[in-house]
């Protein structure tokens, strides 16, 4: 075995061993659905299970981060830095009504104003609220898909933040989503991820960039 491939196998190995690491903390739901999408959510979320926040319970809780630098030669030599989050919060409920979506915005304003700190490294932060459902009724699947959630910071330069929802009904195989709450394929158990397009987490680090 040659150095180039003694590198490269210690490279999977390490790979593998930080996978196994996160697949050890990732909790086990007692809801067969949301264990699944957890499945392909694990690869770019810190996941919690039985999430309480301010008075509001949460089936699933997910975390992911990115940071984006620009270098000048040199990795040290960073000369811009930008931080990009979104928060996940799903929600099993026994109907979705406007009540259910006004709690979600207003805990995502809330939330803005308490987890942001506003300053020229902030890019986004997206708060995404998905309500699983059994139906969709059609003001909801209405104002779902019209809703814009996103707020310039100080003229965007501090950023910006989103408020995106979605509601799934897995029993019926329906989903709706606002524009940019891009995570809503991965509630699409009845449609295969398609391999021949970029990761989830790539598309949405393009996303959360822009």
């Amino acid at each position: 075995m040659d150095d180039d491939e003694s590198a490269t196998e210690s490279r999977e190995m390490a790979a593998d061993r930080r996978m196994d690491e996160r697949l050890e903390g990732v909790p086990d739901w007692d809801d067969e659905y949301v264990d699944r999408v957890s499945d392909r959510l694990l690869h770019n979320y810190d996941l919690e299970k039985d999430y309480s926040l301010e008075g509001e319970q949460f089936t699933l809780y997910g975390k992911m981060e990115l940071i984006s630098k620009k270098q000048f030669l040199h990795p040290s030599l960073s000369i811009a830095e930008h931080e990009s989050t979104e928060h996940l919060f799903v929600r099993r409920v026994d109907r979705v009504d406007d009540r259910t979506l006004d709690r979600f915005v207003d805990l995502g304003e809330r939330l803005a104003d308490e987890w942001i700190e506003p300053n020229e490294e902030h890019f986004a932060t997206e708060f995404t609220f998905v309500a699983i459902a059994p139906s969709i009724p059609d003001s909801i699947r209405e104002r779902v898909a019209g809703f814009d959630g996103r707020t310039m910071l100080k003229y965007g330069f501090h950023g910006h933040y989103e408020i995106n929802l979605a509601v799934v009904a897995p029993d019926s195989t329906a989903l709706v989503a606002s524009d940019n709450a891009d995570v809503a394929t991965a509630f699409r158990l009845w449609e295969p991820l398609d391999a021949d397009e970029s990761g989830l987490l790539e598309r949405l680090s393009r996303r959360l960039r822009r």
